[in-house]
C-alpha cells in the first residue's frame, strides 16, 4: 500500500479539523494543549537551526574563490529578496486578504495581543546589532541571530581556508544533520497538531477564521505573478533580450518548479538550461544555483512578508511604516536560513511570526494551503537564481547570446 505524504496528510486533517471544529464547537477546547504542544516543539529549536544553517551555507564559501564574483551574486541575491518582500507586504496592504473576520471573537483567552513597537529607522538598524548573542538567543531576537551567524560563518571560512585541519565547519555540519533529523522527526507529527489547532481554533472563533485563506491565496498568486513580470523586466532590460523569449527560454524549469514544488529537484534541470538554453557559462551556473539554492529565496521572503501582513490583519494589528520596514528586513534575512526540511513553510513561519508579537497558532490556519504556497515560493526560487546567473555571466562577459537566441 501506498504511504500518504507528509503534504496530503496535513491537507486532510486540517479539512477533518474544520469539520470537527465547527460541529463539536468549545467542547473541542482541550485539544488547545495538544496543538500548543506541537508548536513549542517545533519553536524550541528554530534559534539553533537559523544559526546553523546559516554558518554552514557561509562558512562552506571560499572566501578568495569567490570574490567579485561571489559579491555580485550575493548582493542580487539580497536585492531580489527585498523586492519580493515589498511587493508581497505591497499587495498585503493594497487588498487587505485578512479582513472579513470578526475580531471580538479573536482574543478568546482575555490576552491582549502583544504589538511589536520597531522605533525609529535609526533605532531599527541600530537593533539589528546584538550586545550579547546569547541574550538574543534566549530572548528570540532572530534578526540579530542572523546577524551573529553571518559574520560567524564568514569569519569561519576564512578559518577554514587557512587551517585545513580545523573541524569546525565539520562539527557544525553533523550537528545541523540532528537538527534537521529531530525537525523531520518533530514534523511526522505535524497533521496531529494542525489537527488540534484548527479544531480548538475553529470551536472558539467559528468558520469566518478561515474565510482570508482564498483572498490570501489570490493575493499571493498576484504578487507572484507581479513579482516575476518585473525582475523579468529588470533582467531582459539588462541583457538587452526580449523578456517573452527570457520567459520561452525558462519555461520548462519553471514548470518542473511548479509542479515538484522542489528547487532541490528543480537544480538538474536549472543547470542544464542555464547552459543550453540560455547560454550561460558552465563555470557560472555551477557557482551561482547551487549557492542560490542554499542562500536565496525570494518566494520564502515574499512569503513570510504576506502572510505576516495578513495574519496581522486578521487580529487587527495596525503597522506603520518603520514596522514594515523591519518586516521587509526580517523575511529577507530570514529566508537565508530556509531549511530544507518537511513543512519548511510552517517552520519559517515560526520563525517570523513571534518576532512581530502574533499569536504563533496563527500559523496554523496557513497549513491547508502549504502545498499551493510551496508551488508559487519555489518558482520565485529557482526563476530569481537562474536570471541571477544570468545577469552575473552578462557582467563577466560569459554569456552566450547565440545559445540564448537560438
Amino acid at each position: 500500500m501506498k504511504k500518504v505524504n507528509l503534504t496530503t496528510q496535513i491537507i486532510v486533517m486540517t479539512v477533518l479539523g474544520i469539520i470537527f471544529g465547527a460541529l463539536f464547537g468549545q467542547s473541542l477546547s482541550f485539544l488547545d494543549v495538544i496543538g500548543k504542544i506541537f508548536l513549542r516543539l517545533i519553536q524550541m529549536s528554530i534559534v539553533i537551526l537559523i544559526m546553523g544553517q546559516i554558518i554552514e551555507a557561509v562558512g562552506n564559501l571560499n572566501p578568495r574563490g569567490l570574490g567579485k564574483i561571489g559579491l555580485k551574486t550575493f548582493g542580487l541575491f539580497i536585492s531580489s529578496s527585498l523586492i519580493a518582500a515589498i511587493i508581497g507586504i505591497t499587495a498585503g496592504v493594497a487588498f487587505n486578504p485578512g479582513s472579513g473576520v470578526d475580531t471580538s471573537l479573536l482574543d478568546v483567552s482575555g490576552e491582549a495581543i502583544e504589538t511589536v513597537s520597531t522605533g525609529s529607522i535609526p533605532e531599527l538598524i541600530l537593533d539589528f546589532f546584538p550586545t550579547n548573542i546569547f541574550s538574543s538567543m534566549t530572548e528570540g531576537s532572530i534578526v540579530q541571530v542572523i546577524v551573529f551567524s553571518l559574520i560567524f560563518g564568514i569569519a569561519l571560512s576564512f578559518v577554514k581556508t587557512e587551517q585545513e585541519d580545523n573541524l569546525i565547519l565539520e562539527w557544525v555540519k553533523q550537528f545541523n544533520a540532528v537538527i534537521l533529523k529531530m525537525i523531520g522527526l518533530i514534523m511526522k507529527t505535524a497533521p496531529i497538531g494542525i489537527f488540534a489547532i484548527i479544531a480548538s481554533t475553529i470551536s472558539k472563533m467559528g468558520l469566518s477564521i478561515i474565510l482570508p485563506m482564498g483572498k490570501y491565496l489570490a493575493v499571493y498568486g498576484f504578487a507572484t505573478i507581479l513579482y516575476l513580470v518585473v525582475w523579468f523586466a529588470i533582467t531582459s532590460i539588462y541583457l538587452r533580450v526580449s523578456i517573452i523569449k527570457l520567459s520561452k527560454n525558462m519555461l520548462q524549469m519553471s514548470l518542473m518548479a511548479l509542479t515538484t514544488t522542489s528547487s532541490a529537484i528543480t537544480l538538474p534541470t536549472a543547470l542544464n538550461d542555464s547552459k543550453e538554453k540560455l547560454g550561460v557559462s558552465d563555470r557560472i551556473a555551477k557557482l551561482v544555483l547551487p549557492l542560490g539554492m542554499s542562500l536565496n529565496s525570494n518566494g520564502s521572503s515574499m512569503h513570510m512578508a504576506i502572510t505576516i501582513v495578513t495574519i496581522a490583519q486578521i487580529y487587527g494589528v495596525t503597522y506603520g511604516m518603520s514596522d514594515f520596514v523591519y518586516i521587509v528586513i526580517l523575511s529577507t534575512m530570514a529566508s537565508l536560513a530556509n531549511a530544507v526540511v518537511p513543512g519548511a513553510g510552517l517552520v519559517s513561519l515560526t520563525i517570523v511570526i513571534p518576532s512581530m508579537g502574533l499569536p504563533i497558532e496563527s500559523i496554523a490556519l496557513f497549513a491547508g494551503v502549504d502545498w499551493f504556497v510551496g508551488m508559487l515560493r519555489t518558482i520565485l526560487n529557482v526563476d530569481s537564481d537562474t536570471t541571477t546567473a544570468l545577469i552575473v555571466a552578462k557582467s563577466e562577459n560569459e554569456l552566450d547570446y547565440d545559445i540564448f537566441n537560438r
